[in-house]
């Protein structure tokens, strides 16, 4: 049951590091595709740093799938990541610091998933009301992880789970 005044402590994930390895040395994504390389003009959301892109970075452009079991839930995305790994950089811990270094933007989605991948809710949320809407996700038991997606093209942003 759910604790409405308890403060779950949650973790934000990236993208997958291997998949990060596949497009950068072998050029394909996860449909087995050829990634397409840009110059970025600005702006761009980089999963793999998790900030938007500076004009001129070179970037990579694949399908990625952020999820690992078969079914009907199973989906494929376009995803900006930058073409070279950069050093190891702290990733935001909140989705507040999401918003504020502007990745996210002012109004993003919150899809919550089972533990066997299963959408259980989803809500296109305002940023003042993201952690108080997340918190109540990460709360209930039915609730494996959330992925936060943009809201304009719904496309993948990040992963969080409780830790």
């Amino acid at each position: 049951m759910p604790y409405p005044n308890a403060t779950v402590h949650y973790s934000i994930t990236a993208i997958n590091p291997q998949f990060l390895h596949k497009t950068r040395f072998t050029g394909l994504d996860d449909q087995a595709q050829a990634i397409e390389k840009h110059t970025a003009s600005g702006g761009e959301p980089c999963r793999d740093v998790l900030r938007r892109a500076m004009p001129g970075e070179a970037l990579l452009l694949a399908s990625y799938c952020p999820f690992t079991l078969a079914g009907p839930y199973r989906e494929y995305g376009p995803v900006f990541v930058l073409a070279q790994p950069q050093a190891e950089r702290t990733l935001p811990g909140s989705l507040a610091e999401l918003v504020a270094c502007g990745y996210l933007g002012n109004t993003f989605v919150l899809r919550a998933y089972s533990a066997t991948e299963r959408i259980v809710d989803g809500v296109v949320v305002d940023h003042t009301l993201a952690e108080i809407t997340l918190q109540a996700m990460l709360q209930r038991a039915d609730v494996g992880f959330v992925l936060v997606r943009f809201a304009g093209y719904g496309c993948y942003a990040c992963r969080i789970e409780r830790i």
